[in-house]
């Protein structure tokens, strides 16, 4: 077994094994996913196959995905639990099969298409997401989870943490705000179906989150430190790196996305990180530096360097208090190193 797929089995045994999940609930049941060719969906989807498997649980799984080429190259093929539906939220197929239970997370995720297309990120987070809240309120399923992001929270500036009843510092006329600002239009599309309808929705505030699954060509910023310290390229920073958050492995992600859909409070949110990894961008750069690539690179600052980057958020410090989901029994395992190691043995390092 290469690097690659035993990190994967690791996780997924790992996903497995976590008791805040109450899998005994997924017995003979439907399970839509959507963004399944996605970092979170794809993992998501290979781990309930395998808890299925080790369980015998006779789950199905729809896959919503727009390629059904990438989805068999990432997913396998189909098989008698899993099924890809092709389509996309924005515009979703007739779904005839019962679902029991709903996953949305399918949403655009890099900040240059936010930059570049504002009006098209918006409209594929909120008609997107009212869809599948019809969805869920047509096939009357028992829970339904939409991905939200700690972006919504805007650009807090102390390091307090930060508990979901927390508002937001959005700039409505800055185009980069289209990402946060559809998605707490979202979150509060599924709060609104909850009061109205009585639709069971629940939201997940994720902390960026990577682990294996990240493709060697991701261009977001952890992605492109990894890189760097594979191929031995000193980390230059695009902004000052001041901006502090927390982040979330992959495998924890995906456990936090079940324990929420299976034992959460409908119309409730949860913030979902790990505070232990809480640090500037600075401090994450000079972590790969002298711990990953074992100082063989260095972190360059450029010259007149500032935060006025239209293509990244403003200057930020996201602390995610996440004892609200702790209550549920939930808890994240990886720190940021181990992070980056297991990303970067998964990527062929």
């Amino acid at each position: 077994m290469d690097m690659k797929h035993k990190v994967l089995e690791e996780d997924l045994n790992a996903i497995c094994r976590t008791e805040s999940i109450q899998w005994e609930k997924l017995r003979n049941k439907t399970i839509l996913v959507t963004g399944g060719t996605g970092l979170i969906g794809s993992t998501l989807i290979k781990a309930l196959l395998y808890a299925d498997q080790k369980k015998d649980l006779n789950l199905c799984i729809l896959a919503l995905v727009r390629n059904h080429d990438k989805a068999e190259k990432m997913l396998g093929q189909e098989k008698q639990h899993l099924k890809f539906i092709l389509g996309s939220v924005e515009s979703l197929p007739q779904i005839t099969e019962s679902v029991d239970y709903i996953v949305h997370g399918a949403s655009p995720t890099a900040s240059l298409f936010f930059v570049e297309h504002p009006v098209e990120t918006i409209q594929i987070a909120v008609h997107g997401t009212e869809n599948m809240l019809e969805l869920a309120r047509e096939k009357k399923v028992e829970s339904i989870v939409y991905l939200s992001s700690m972006e919504v929270y805007g650009a807090p500036h102390e390091d307090t943490l930060i508990p979901e009843s927390q508002g937001c510092t959005l700039d409505s006329m800055v185009v980069r705000s289209c990402y946060p600002i559809a998605k707490r239009l979202c979150e509060n599309l599924c709060a609104s179906h909850h009061q109205e309808y009585d639709v069971p929705a629940k939201v997940v505030r994720l902390a960026q989150t990577f682990g294996p699954g990240v493709l060697r060509d991701d261009r977001r910023v952890f992605a492109e430190f990894a890189r760097d310290a594979m191929e031995g390229h000193d980390i230059v920073l695009q902004t000052t790196g001041t901006s502090k958050r927390e982040y979330l492995y992959t495998a924890d992600a995906v456990t936090a996305i079940l324990t929420v859909l299976l034992t959460g409070e409908s119309g409730e949110a949860y913030n979902a990180g790990n505070p232990a990894t809480y640090c500037s961008i600075t401090e994450m750069a000079k972590l790969v530096a002298t711990e990953i690539a074992e100082n063989r690179i260095k972190v360059q600052l450029p010259q007149n360097v500032t935060d006025n980057n239209f293509k990244f958020p403003p200057p930020h410090h996201l602390h995610l208090d996440v004892n609200k989901l702790k209550k549920l029994e939930w808890e994240p395992t990886k720190n940021l190193k181990e992070m980056y190691l297991r990303m970067m043995s998964a990527m062929g390092m």
